[in-house]
């Protein structure tokens, strides 16, 4: 998510990527680079520069210890874009909040691309632990792989595969 928003937060700050807005399109008291990026999502200086924070806020909390603890765990990250991107797909609908009081157009694609953000942070960052290890509990087997014997493939040319067991020896 870091590096998506990051690149989307860089791409709108290039003119080049940016077309004119619809006559029909919401006005915004912050015209500085307001179009549409990449011809489908409206964009200004102000939604690209939110875009770049939470890019960067990303790729902090992907460098951060994964304890989940903390401001800039990757837990804590997704759980908070969950929150922002869902009240922010919520206000695109509003036609008097789709721009935020004119500083931040939020209206079109935006509002999916919203949605779909909230979405994927939200199960990242509320997900439980791996499926086999909530199975493993719930039967009450043992957790710690390597407490846990496994089978291995008798060696032909060496003997017993696993070395621990008695007369294994070559």
């Amino acid at each position: 998510m870091g590096i998506a928003y990051l690149s989307a937060g860089l791409l709108g700050l290039v003119p080049a990527a940016l077309t004119t807005p619809p006559p029909d399109a919401p006005k915004v008291s912050v015209a500085i680079l307001y179009g549409y990026l990449l011809d489908l999502f409206p964009v200004n200086v102000v939604h690209s520069g939110v875009h770049l924070a939470i890019g960067a806020w990303g790729l902090a909390a992907w460098r951060a210890d994964h304890d989940g603890h903390g401001f800039g765990s990757p837990k804590t990250y997704a759980r908070a874009l969950a929150i922002l991107y869902g009240a922010l797909a919520l206000l695109g609908v509003i036609p008097g909040m789709n721009t935020l009081f004119g500083l931040v157009p939020i209206h079109g694609h935006d509002v999916w691309l919203h949605a779909g953000t909230a979405a994927l942070a939200a199960y990242f960052g509320w997900r439980t632990e791996n499926w086999v290890e909530r199975r493993q509990v719930a039967v009450g087997e043992d957790t710690d792989r390597r407490k846990v014997a496994l089978p291995v493939e008798r060696e032909r040319r060496l003997g017993h595969a696993d070395r621990r067991v008695p007369g294994s020896e070559v």
